[in-house]
């Protein structure tokens, strides 16, 4: 008799930092317990930005995602750098968020994985 697991894999948990084989994996498999979140201005954010993610840039993410979101659940967060990621992802740990991944490589990690991407300069260069 065959173990369900092996006809049905299922992704990897939430790691703390999360390349974008990780998230892509998630999404992927039809995962719909994530949120993804673009902490860069407005700007770029309107510019170009992974497929699904919502805009709370850096200087009002805790106080914007303490409001939106359930504490359990699985966020991924992005910005202009990684160091900026880790920094604002520290940040929501200490607010009490607990499932929060880093998205190494950001935005330019996911193009270069041919992740969906959207926004008025979505296309490739």
């Amino acid at each position: 008799m065959s173990d369900s697991s092996t006809l049905f894999p299922i992704p990897k948990p939430l790691q703390s930092k999360s390349t974008v084989f990780d998230l892509k994996e998630r999404l992927d498999w039809g995962e719909p317990a994530l949120t993804i979140i673009d902490i860069r201005d407005r700007e770029a954010f309107n510019n170009s930005r992974i497929t699904g993610a919502i805009s709370m840039p850096a200087d009002k993410l805790v106080a914007q995602v303490s409001t939106s979101l359930e504490c359990d659940r699985d966020i991924y967060i992005y910005g202009n750098t990684d160091e900026q990621t880790h920094d604002f992802t520290t940040k929501l740990r200490e607010a009490g968020y607990q499932s929060v991944a880093e998205i190494i490589g950001g935005l330019a990690a996911w193009r270069a994985a041919k992740g969906p991407i959207e926004g008025s300069f979505a296309v490739s260069i």
